[in-house]
């Protein structure tokens, strides 16, 4: 009888490993993974930075970008007054410096542009 049941144990003690090993990845693709890809593209963000970007910085301050350093971001968050961040602590880009370029150039309208190849 004693012989019966540990033959019968041996299956049994691969489970917990696996459901171990089965954990383990389940945290890789759900925790691990996603914060990998958020760190990188908030560093591709910073990286990014160039005078005229609008920025929030982790504090909530907003402010245009004047100038930039290997480490650091002037910001001017009024008429006359910058202060000077790590890149780090740039939450967001609110608005990039090429965006206000397209929206001073609008585009010609659709109408204008029909007449033109009608002529």
């Amino acid at each position: 009888m004693l012989i019966a049941a540990e033959g019968g144990g041996g299956a049994g003690s691969f489970t917990p490993l696996l459901m171990i090993a089965l954990l383990f990845a389940v945290m890789y693709f759900m925790m691990i993974r996603p914060q990998q890809k958020r760190r990188r593209e908030a560093e591709q963000m910073q990286s990014g930075l160039g005078p005229g970007d609008e920025v929030v910085t982790i504090g909530g301050l907003y402010g245009t970008v004047t100038g930039v350093d290997d480490e650091t971001v002037l910001l001017e968050v009024a008429p006359g007054v910058q202060t000077r961040y790590a890149r780090p602590a740039v939450a967001r880009v609110v608005k990039r410096a090429e965006q206000e370029d397209e929206e001073a150039t609008p585009a010609p309208s659709t109408v204008e542009s029909a007449e033109a190849v009608k002529e």
